[in-house]
C-alpha cells in the first residue's frame, strides 16, 4: 500500500526482526530522515566489528545512520527531534525509548511486538511462547509509554503456530506480519481513524530474556517439553546436552511413534531414517533429526553418527 502523504518516520530497530518493516515502510512512501540503530560489535571467532542487520539494510537504501550507545542523553534526543519526524516507528531497537524522545513527536511512537499483548511482554516473546507450546501468537503493534510494553494497542493479528515450527521460522513470519499490520495501522493512525485501546494489565505476562542454563536438555523431562526446547533456541543459540565432557545442539525434534519400557531418560536407544532416538522422562522417544557437537557444524542426524558412532547406546546428559 502507498500513504496519501508521505509521512516522516524516524524507525528505530537493530536485528533481522525489523527488517521487513523498514523496508514496507520504504516501499509504502514514507520519509525516513533518519535510522537509529545499535552500535556495531565484535562478533565471531575473531572478534571482527559488524554492524547491525538493520544499519546494513539502512546504507543499502540510502538512509541515514545513527547508532548512539545511549539514547537518555540531551545531544542525543535533540539530534533526533531535529529531523522533525510526524512519528517514531520502534521494531526490536533493545533499549526503552525515553519520555522525552516520544512526548515530543506530534504521533508518539508506534511499537511493533511479536505478541498478543498483554501476554509475553518482555525481550524473548517469541521463543518463551514456543517453550510453552503456544498454538496461537501473534503481532500487536501498540503505542509506547513509560512501562515495557504497556502502552495503548492500536491494533493485533493472530496467527497459529506449526506443530513442528521453530523460533526462528516463527520469528521470520511474525516479522512480515508486523510490517504488513504496522504500514496498515500507522496509516489510520495518521489519519486519526484509531482509538488506542488500554491494554488489561491484570491479565499480563512476561518473556524475560532466556537464560544460559535454559538451553540444557533436562531428559527427565516429558518429551513434548524436550521437543519444545528444541524448537524455541533453533536456530540460536541451540538447546544442547552433553556427551563424553562435550556439547552436542539438537534440532529438528519431534515424538516418536515407537516405545522402549526398559529405557531410562537420556539413553539413545537406536537410530533410524529420522534421526536419533533418545528416552524420555515420560518414556516418549523423541527423535533429533539434526545435531551439531560443538566447534563444528550443524548435520543430519545420519551424518552426524558416521563420525560419533558411539553415541548409540550411550547415555545422554552425564
Amino acid at each position: 500500500m502507498q500513504f496519501h502523504k508521505h509521512p516522516s518516520v524516524v524507525f528505530f530497530g537493530t536485528p533481522e526482526f525489523a527488517l521487513p518493516t523498514l523496508e514496507s515502510l520504504v516501499e509504502a512512501g514514507c520519509y525516513i530522515p533518519l535510522v537509529v540503530t545499535a552500535p556495531d560489535r565484535p562478533k565471531g571467532r575473531g572478534l571482527r566489528l559488524t554492524p547491525p542487520p538493520v544499519k546494513t539494510l539502512a546504507l543499502s537504501l540510502g538512509l541515514r545512520v545513527f547508532q548512539p550507545e545511549k539514547l537518555k542523553n540531551s545531544e542525543t534526543i535533540s539530534a533526533i527531534l531535529d529531523c522533525k519526524p510526524d512519528v517514531l516507528v520502534v521494531v526490536a531497537y533493545g533499549k526503552l525509548i525515553p519520555p522525552e524522545l516520544f512526548q515530543a513527536v506530534p504521533f508518539g511512537a508506534l511499537n511493533v511486538h511479536p505478541s498478543l499483548l498483554p501476554k509475553y511482554r518482555g525481550p524473548a516473546p517469541i521463543q518463551r511462547a514456543v517453550l510453552a507450546g503456544e498454538n496461537i501468537t501473534g503481532v500487536t503493534i501498540m503505542l509506547i509509554d513509560e512501562g515495557l510494553d504497556s502502552g495503548p494497542i492500536l491494533a493485533s493479528r493472530s496467527i497459529p503456530v506449526k506443530p513442528f515450527e521453530t523460533a526462528g521460522e516463527l520469528s521470520e513470519r511474525l516479522a512480515c506480519e508486523g510490517a504488513s499490520l504496522l504500514v496498515e495501522t500507522l496509516d489510520k493512525w495518521l489519519g486519526k481513524e484509531i482509538t488506542p485501546q488500554p491494554q488489561n494489565h491484570d491479565e499480563a505476562t512476561f518473556a524475560p530474556a532466556i537464560q544460559k542454563e535454559e538451553t540444557k536438555i533436562y531428559w527427565e523431562q516429558p518429551g513434548q517439553n524436550i521437543v519444545n526446547v528444541c524448537r524455541a533456541f533453533d536456530p540460536t543459540p541451540g538447546a544442547y546436552t552433553i556427551f563424553k565432557g562435550r556439547r552436542i545442539k539438537c534440532f529438528s525434534a519431534k515424538i516418536a511413534s515407537m516405545k522402549f519400557p526398559k529405557a531410562v531418560p537420556g539413553e539413545v536407544v537406536g537410530f533410524n531414517e529420522e534421526g536419533l532416538l533418545v528416552c524420555t522422562g515420560d518414556g516418549d522417544i523423541v527423535v533429533m533429526g539434526e545435531l551439531q557437537i560443538e566447534g563444528k557444524k550443524r548435520l543430519p542426524a545420519k551424518e552426524f553418527v558416521k563420525g560419533v558412532p558411539d553415541i548409540v547406546g550411550s547415555k545422554l546428559g552425564e
